[in-house]
């Protein structure tokens, strides 16, 4: 699977000079320093792929989860990032996406319309501005005036599927199926730096101005360089009512691996809401190399990639 992707062989990975630099991770042990890198759902391999392509060339890991993020969302065919994704309920596709560094800097817009690339957006808001978070038209005019070109991101396939929503126009989101509305990407690089980036067209059909987790720092994501990263997939609402990124890092902060971190926020949300239709996932690493998972629903799998190594990775599920 590694070398259909387009992911290094071994014998160009045995060259290159991996030696782990002399940092401890969060309980002491040796930080990895081989590379590391989780993406949510099947297009997550496409998003480590390309990672693992720029780590190679002495990428950062930021520069590995922008990019890799930023080719999901490039794709058409995809209803959930960028061009293609489902439009809300006025037919208007709008996007929303942050990233997070290693120095604890943070950027994100949501409520963008006409732009492809919101996660590189969101890395030039938290570059080139003050500022964590820009909306609506002011993000859109920001990044025009930072050279991002205007495009029509409402595809024939979108706007075919939200004239066929029209004829009941219920409002019923439907997590987990072909509506996982993320792409979650959390990375190591060979420094032994931790980056993220989070990036949705949101619920498909969803209300007018309707935000999700995805580009709230703390909720779709949250990385700490000292301890480990996480991000989150599924009902946007549920995790941002229990800061959930943001917890999964607290409590590895805490001394818990990543696995029971992610437990104990699937646990946290399924104690205070009913969870019958209601999908949420987490993925998780640590500055060690351990990665966790958890879903509340079976179905949510992710993309790791370990040192050039590949596969996909069934998430564990609570019920």
């Amino acid at each position: 699977m590694a070398t259909l992707l387009g992911v290094a062989p071994r014998r160009m990975l045995e060259a290159m000079d991996t030696t782990p630099t002399p940092l401890t991770g969060p309980s002491g042990g040796a930080r990895f320093t081989g590379g590391h890198m989780l993406s949510t759902w099947n297009h997550g391999l496409v998003s480590n792929a390309e990672g693992w392509r720029i780590m190679k060339q002495g990428g950062t890991a930021l520069d590995a989860v922008v990019d890799g993020t930023a080719l999901v969302e490039s794709d058409p065919t995809g209803t959930s990032v960028g061009i293609g994704g489902r439009p809300d309920h006025t037919g208007k596709v709008t996007l929303d996406a942050c990233v997070m560094g290693p120095d604890g800097q943070a950027g994100g817009v949501c409520f963008l319309e006409d732009i492809a690339h919101p996660v590189k957006v969101a890395r030039s808001v938290m570059e080139d501005t003050p500022h964590v978070l820009l909306a609506g038209d002011g993000a859109r005019d920001y990044a025009i005036a930072k050279g991002f070109e205007q495009v029509n991101l409402l595809t024939p396939d979108s706007e075919k599927a939200w004239q066929n929503w029209r004829k009941s126009a219920e409002y019923k989101p439907i997590i987990n199926v072909e509506n996982h509305d993320t792409i979650g990407m959390i990375a190591q690089d060979l420094n032994g730096n931790l980056a993220g980036a989070c990036t949705t067209s949101g619920l498909g059909f969803k209300l007018r101005g309707r935000v999700g987790d995805s580009p709230i720092i703390g909720a779709g994501l949250f990385v700490d360089n000292d301890f480990g990263a996480c991000t989150a997939t599924g009902l946007g609402e549920a995790v941002m009512r229990t800061v959930g990124s943001f917890l999964v890092v607290e409590l590895i902060r805490q001394g818990r691996a990543p696995q029971a971190a992610c437990e104990e926020a699937v646990d946290r949300i399924m104690a205070k809401m009913p969870v019958s239709d209601l999908q949420v996932g987490y993925l998780a690493m640590d500055t060690t190399g351990q990665a966790g998972s958890c879903a509340i629903h079976g179905g949510f799998n992710y993309a790791r990639t370990v040192a050039g190594e590949t596969g996909m990775v069934d998430a564990p599920f609570r019920s």
